[in-house]
């Protein structure tokens, strides 16, 4: 079992349409609040080698991409940490803060524990106006599918490529991005730090059309053989880019570097070059 299928489970006990998007969306006077929350643990999460600071600065990206899926401006930023060693703690706070400065966020406060296993949960504010809001359903037949950045960066690194250790261990969320595709009015969008197939599965979930994609317009990460580079853009986890779709017209968008890579389709499947793309990246299993 896999952590999508538990999310089918609480969707029999909250409104499944709570379920749909990387963040919760809460109404706050004219705007909406959008609010999200990640735990990442120390031996699946977090490579090995990374200092303390680089894990702060993670586990805040970790949920400040999350806000700018939504097209939302960073608000405040909240860090729960289960602590194995008190030494620790300085390090994660100092990367958590100044990831939280180098995208227009503020680091408010959280809670603190001992753990066995260092255990970080980060919670994310953040506002955007209901006309700039983007979810992830409201893909249309017609519209093209779209990325920033390069894909497969974070993985290529875990597979000894050291040029892209910093895409590993430093991510950068795609805030600035995030706002000027919902101002630009793109139709769908989410982040895809599970990886791209997976990703487009999950907005496959929840839209009533498909995704049609040519692997030869892939931005493949550098200095990876060509091959190698498009299994890792298709399924490799770690990238904190983001997907969205959008009417032909609205791209190229000021200030965000984007590459069409295919597009949306009537017929409900996620295809690459033709044919069905298998449902595969970063998922937390359960056996049994």
């Amino acid at each position: 079992m896999d952590e999508r299928s538990l999310h089918r489970l609480i969707g029999t006990i909250i409104d499944p349409e709570r379920l749909e998007d990387d963040c919760a969306v809460i109404p706050c006077g004219d705007r909406l609040m959008v609010a999200s929350t990640d735990m990442l643990h120390e031996t699946t999460d977090f490579p090995a080698g990374m200092t303390d600071w680089q894990i702060g600065w993670m586990a805040t990206a970790v949920t400040l991409s999350d806000v700018a899926s939504m097209g939302a401006a960073p608000g405040e930023v909240l860090l729960a940490v289960g602590l194995d060693r008190p030494e620790r703690l300085s390090g994660i706070m100092e990367g958590a803060r100044d990831c939280c400065t180098a995208f227009g966020a503020e680091l408010v406060g959280g809670d603190l524990d001992a753990h066995r296993e260092l255990t970080i949960v980060s919670t994310g504010l953040g506002l955007v106006a209901p006309e700039h809001l983007v979810r992830r359903r409201g893909a249309r037949p017609g519209d093209v599918v779209a990325v920033t950045g390069s894909l497969g960066e974070a993985q290529a690194a875990l597979n000894g490529h050291d040029r892209h250790m910093r895409e590993l261990l430093e991510p950068q969320p795609r805030v600035k991005e995030g706002q000027a595709l919902g101002r630009a009015g793109v139709s769908a969008m989410m982040d895809i730090s599970d990886g791209l197939a997976l990703s487009l599965h999950d907005l496959l979930s929840v839209n009533d059309c498909g995704f049609s994609i040519d692997t030869a317009r892939l931005p493949l990460p550098a200095g990876v053989p060509e091959r190698e580079g498009r299994d890792l853009a298709l399924y490799g986890g770690g990238d904190f880019e983001l997907l969205f779709t959008a009417p032909p017209g609205i791209l190229p968008v000021p200030g965000v570097t984007a590459h069409v890579i295919g597009e949306v389709i009537p017929e409900r499947v996620v295809l690459t070059d033709g044919k069905p793309l298998e449902r595969r990246g970063y998922l937390h299993k359960w056996q049994g």
